[in-house]
């Protein structure tokens, strides 16, 4: 399995362009918020705090994750599918399955790196504070992030191509980052939108990254949408998942 883990992140790192963006995406925004001076201001629609405290946790580290879940991981297995990989991997006695958890766990690397790089930079440059929680940090950006890559695997599941996942993969992400509050903090959404997004895994996930954030214990709905996701698109992508 490290073998198989290895040689996907070498055959990773040969096109860098997927892992790049998910890295260097979050830290513009991080760092182009930064710049803008009513967003270094405190907002007392935000419980005092500047707009930057609030995105950095909530949202720029949601966006590492759901670039590499919803869009990198998805377009790499429909293009080994259409390639013939995994036909033929499954008829040796390195099972299919053990690329796919190469893969994910590859993916969640980039995801692991970029997080790391957010919470230095906003801390270094902007002055926003780090996790206080990080036990409990760590539990949900584990949680959330599974929960994510359950969708890239239920899209790479239905996909018809290599092409269009990164597409079906789009058009699931930016309603889904909306209601999460990557444009409008979620404060500010109106209160119907803010409840369609807690019952859908992208707004528990970046909610409950704040709340760790901040020292505050997640909400249990929020736990609970999260894990559901996991366990739902799990079941869904194991039945519908083509290996050729």
């Amino acid at each position: 399995m490290n073998k198989m883990i290895l040689t996907e992140a070498k055959l990773f790192l040969r096109e860098p362009g997927g892992p790049i963006f998910a890295i260097l995406l979050p830290l513009a925004l991080l760092l182009g918020l930064g710049s803008i001076p009513g967003f270094q201001t405190a907002d007392p629609a935000l419980g005092g705090q500047r707009v930057i405290d609030t995105q950095l946790p909530g949202m720029m580290v949601v966006l590492s994750v759901v670039t590499m879940a919803l869009t990198a991981l998805p377009a790499t297995l429909v293009a080994y599918r259409e390639s013939g990989v995994l036909r033929r991997m499954s008829t040796t006695p390195v099972r299919p399955v053990r690329l796919l958890v190469a893969q994910v766990v590859n993916n969640i690397a980039v995801a692991v790196i970029a997080t790391a790089l957010l919470i230095g930079l906003g801390n270094l440059v902007l002055g926003v504070a780090v996790p206080r929680s990080l036990l409990a940090f760590a539990g949900v950006f584990l949680l959330g992030s599974a929960s994510m890559f359950g969708l890239g695997l239920l899209i790479a599941a239905v996909a018809p191509s290599a092409k269009s996942a990164p597409g079906i993969g789009s058009l699931l992400m930016f309603p889904l980052l909306f209601l999460a509050g990557m444009w409008i903090p979620r404060e500010l959404l109106p209160d119907l939108a803010q409840r369609i997004g807690d019952f859908l895994p992208m707004a528990p996930f970046a909610q409950a990254l704040r709340d760790t954030w901040a020292g505050h214990a997640p909400q249990p709905l929020h736990l609970v949408v999260m894990a559901a996701t996991v366990l739902v698109t799990g079941v869904l992508a194991a039945r519908l998942f083509r290996w050729e």
